[in-house]
């Protein structure tokens, strides 16, 4: 069996049961709070490998060890940033905003930053927030659409506009039949499966290095001074701009909506316990895997672009049927960011723009038709921004990243942290977080992108303070 052959066997299969689940999640699916939160029934395995799965996209897979195999050493800091960003959502974001969101009861994370505002207060937040998710998630759904679409017509020929159109068309069709089930449950499964090929390929390309010392040993005779820096090629104040813009990836997780409305749906403190410590062991084996990958396949290989490091190692050391599921798990990874983008890009129009009031119970036609809608909709402009107006995709992942976490991470911890923010500085805090993300991304990076990735940060939070009033 050829490489493409066992890629489409194995794409097919995989697609399959993809929209079964849709079709299994579509009876369960009667209300609001079901189809944008599962009816907050989620247990810990579908909670935990759905928000990790969510959380990293194919940046995980092919840009983590593309950075590993460019950079060298100096990309190891890439495994406290992400890290560090898995122990702020599940220790602290998770069981507080579990608890809070039930009392509030609050369906997206737009109703719980608005929720203690009124009149046109209140609609300036939501419909600021909604104009935050849907301009950042556009191009980050597009970004992952460009990337399914790249990754099928380079297994099977395909035009890239005729391969964006089928990785489109599947993702919406579990999408639109169970909404948040399906789309938690086919994160599960593609989080199993990113895991597995996090584990699996690494091992392999270390052993055929010759194992963990002659890997040690001969990236120390090879890689060049920059390469065996833990600052690149940037000295002194340089190098630690560049260390803490790395480990400013980490403060964007408590930011994203896609991520922490699994927190919200969790069952019960059980489920959080559990949860909390398979996300974290998922992180590590992900992470540790792929940066392994990168420095092993530095020692093994050129290529010119390194974020085909991934496919490169699969190709060249795997049978071509375990190839073809290194292949599915990057389009997994894909998926899994993409669904739960779309779902939440909706709500952001079905349930916050047109300030809809969430139903925990009772049948509502119409409520759950305007979703699809909107889902559908947003679908179509994101493929058509992948279609004509591609973009290098990683680097418009960033920059959606960082601007959904500078403009809700700070309200976010804040509020959790039992500070009243009077509506007004909730609105400058939003505002200020992701407008000067956007001005800063437009103007020559730093080293680590520091000044993209703390800067507005440090504003938003500032101007959050500013309009605190402490519970007493």
């Amino acid at each position: 069996m050829s490489r493409a052959e066992a890629i489409l066997v194995t794409l097919l299969c995989y697609k399959i049961a993809l929209v079964g689940i849709g079709v299994w999640a579509s009876r369960r699916t009667r209300n609001d709070s079901d189809f944008f939160l599962g009816g907050r029934r989620l247990g810990p395995w579908v909670a935990a490998l759905s928000a990790s799965a969510s959380s990293s996209s194919a940046w995980t897979l092919l840009g983590v060890s593309g950075a590993a195999y460019a950079w060298g050493l100096s990309a190891l800091w890439l495994f406290p940033a992400t890290l560090s960003g898995f122990l702020i959502n599940w220790l602290w974001i998770a069981p507080r905003l579990m608890k809070m969101s039930r009392e509030g009861d609050s369906l997206t994370l737009t109703q719980f930053l608005a929720h203690d505002s009124a009149g046109r207060e209140h609609l300036t937040i939501v419909r600021l927030s909604s104009v935050v998710v849907l301009f950042s998630f556009m191009f980050y759904i597009a970004a992952q659409f460009q990337a399914a679409g790249n990754a099928f017509s380079s297994s099977f020929g395909l035009s890239a506009n005729s391969s964006i159109a089928i990785g489109v068309a599947i993702i919406v069709l579990y999408t639109l039949l169970g909404g948040f089930w399906a789309v938690s449950v086919t994160d599960t499964l593609q989080g199993l499966l990113m895991v597995t090929a996090a584990v699996f390929l690494p091992l392999v390309v270390l052993v055929k290095v010759g194992g963990p010392v002659e890997m040690v040993q001969r990236l120390a005779a090879t890689l060049p001074p920059e390469g065996l820096s833990m600052t690149r090629e940037y000295p002194g104040l340089l190098g630690l701009a560049f260390v803490l813009g790395t480990l400013g990836i980490g403060l964007g997780y408590p930011g994203q909506p896609h991520v922490v409305n699994r927190f919200m749906a969790l069952r019960d403190p059980e489920a959080l316990r559990r949860g909390r410590l398979i996300a974290i062991a998922w992180a590590v084996l992900i992470y540790a895997g792929m940066l392994l990958l990168g420095l092993c396949g530095r020692l093994l290989w050129t290529i010119d672009n390194r974020e085909q490091i991934f496919f490169e190692a699969a190709n060249q050391t795997l049978a071509p049927a375990l190839a073809g599921i290194m292949t599915a798990a990057v389009l997994s990874a894909i998926m899994s960011t993409a669904d739960s983008q779309l779902l939440v890009a909706s709500s952001s129009i079905s349930l916050d723009w047109r300030g809809t009031k969430p139903s925990e119970s009772g049948q509502t036609h119409h409520g759950l038709s305007v979703t699809r809608i909107v889902v559908l909709c947003v679908s179509v402009i994101a493929m058509l921004i992948a279609m004509f107006a591609p973009a290098a995709i990683f680097s418009r992942v960033l920059f959606a990243w960082h601007a959904l976490g500078a403009a809700f991470g700070p309200a976010l911890v804040l509020k959790l942290a039992g500070v009243r923010i009077h509506p007004r500085a909730l609105i400058a805090s939003i505002a200020t977080g992701f407008l000067l993300t956007v001005v800063l991304y437009l103007v020559p990076d730093t080293p680590g992108d520091a000044a993209e990735r703390l800067i507005p940060l440090v504003f938003a939070t500032l101007a959050a303070l500013a309009g605190r009033r402490r519970d007493h």
